[in-house]
């Protein structure tokens, strides 16, 4: 049973295991009715499901495997990453924008102690599936894919973003009604070349709609735990005052920040017969520099992006670490301030001009980054001077976050700013 979730294949094997340990015979996964499958659950839980216990956690994922195995089968599901849930992805499906997390369908069924519930979330999967086969559309259908659902829902990209501690307390301390006011008359002010009629219409329905079904005689600050994506956006619309561009994590921590930390060396270690052959077959300069040439600085090796330590990250407002896995991160300034102080871009640039003569010299041919290698190296750098300038100038009261965002969200994020910079600028009236 198959899938591509990794782990989950492992956890469905183990299920399988042990099911036939307790039972005395093997079960038929694929086919056996989830009440057949639940009498032997029961004798592996001993009990009623605890989901903070890791041995009923296993047993869940190995459910999870095999629920998510089915749809696929059945209904064309398919996988796609998405760092937030607990199986490190989630399932879609490709006639409707529809997301399942099997995992929590699961602990969803094991706590009311019923796994028969998971053909009512299938039938209701079928029942939504089939609305939107059949609904009038004016164009041809689109084929939802892995990578569109990716896109769309997964926090994979991040950003840097400086708070005002000023503006923040006032973020918590407005009603609700207050709030939807201003953010009406922000987008009223900003201009149809910076973001359309529709996406404004369409950015007012949906926050200050949000807004509106809070209690409106509670502060926003006190219902945070209610709406914390609300909460997150809010925040980077009123009290965020600067912000760097948006990239992969993965670029973050494996080039940007070790790019930073390893400095701007003008001399290399030794090259072994394997990097100079990984360069003469085109492995590009920056890699090959990341990985041969050590830090000139240590980082914390366990630390957030290999950079920040764990013990200091904190979130901006209590609730939010009680709604699922926080978008919004504070990370220490200090982490980053002394090493960005000395950052000199042109020096770095010279650096890695050197290390590709280096490389040259030592493969005996000419070697220079491809043009994907040599975009990735101008866009660490183009980050790097980035967040200098961001913490260069900050107050030192000012919080630095990371902010987590979908690529959609990215993509997205100039018109974000022309209504930040609406809401935090001049209201100007001009007279008739």
């Amino acid at each position: 049973m198959a899938s591509s979730a990794g782990h989950l294949d492992a956890a469905t094997q183990q299920l399988a295991v042990s099911l036939e340990r307790v039972t005395g015979a093997p079960i038929d996964l694929k086919s056996a009715s989830w009440a057949d499958i639940e009498k032997g659950v029961i004798r592996l839980l001993m009990g009623s499901f605890r989901p903070e216990q890791p041995e009923h956690q296993l047993v869940a994922l190995g459910l999870a495997g095999v629920f998510a195995d089915r749809l696929i089968a059945s209904d064309q599901a398919f996988w796609f990453p998405h760092r937030e849930a607990p199986e490190g992805g989630m399932l879609g499906f490709p006639e409707a924008v529809l997301m399942l997390s099997p995992f929590q369908a699961v602990v969803e069924a094991l706590v009311r102690g019923k796994l028969e519930r998971l053909d009512e979330v299938r039938a209701d999967i079928r029942r939504t599936l089939a609305q939107a086969r059949f609904a009038p559309t004016g164009a041809a259908p689109v084929r939802l894919r892995p990578e569109d659902y990716a896109r769309l829902f997964d926090p994979g990209f991040l950003q840097f973003l400086i708070l005002d501690p000023r503006r923040t307390k006032e973020l918590w301390e407005a009603k609700p009604s207050v709030l939807s006011a201003d953010l009406r008359a922000a987008l009223a002010r900003v201009s149809a070349q910076r973001m359309s009629t529709e996406a404004k219409a369409q950015f007012e329905q949906q926050i200050a709609g949000s807004l509106s079904r809070l209690d409106p005689a509670r502060s926003f600050g006190d219902q945070v735990g209610l709406a914390p994506r609300l909460a997150e956006l809010m925040l980077t619309l009123v009290a965020a005052t600067k912000q760097t561009g948006s990239a992969p994590d993965e670029f973050w921590e494996q080039a940007v920040f070790p790019l930073l930390f390893t400095g701007a060396p003008t001399t290399y270690p030794p090259l072994d017969a394997q990097d100079i052959e990984a360069a003469k077959q085109g492995v590009d300069p920056l890699a090959l520099f990341l990985d041969v040439v050590p830090y000139s600085s240590p980082a914390p090796e366990d630390g957030l992006l290999g950079v920040f330590p764990m013990q200091e990250i904190d979130v901006p407002h209590p609730s939010l670490a009680q709604g699922g896995v926080p978008r919004l991160l504070v990370v220490p300034k200090a982490a980053l301030q002394s090493k960005l102080a000395g950052y000199d871009l042109r020096a770095t640039r010279a650096s890695l001009d050197g290390f590709e003569k280096y490389l040259s010299e030592k493969a005996g041919k000419p070697i220079a980054p491809s043009g994907p290698g040599k975009q990735m190296e101008d866009a660490a750098l183009a980050l790097l001077a980035e967040l200098k300038g961001l913490l260069g100038g900050a107050p030192a009261e000012a919080q630095l976050v990371m902010r987590r965002l979908t690529e959609t969200e990215a993509l997205s994020d100039t018109a974000l700013l022309s209504v930040r910079e609406a809401m935090q600028g001049p209201r100007i009236i001009l007279a008739p």
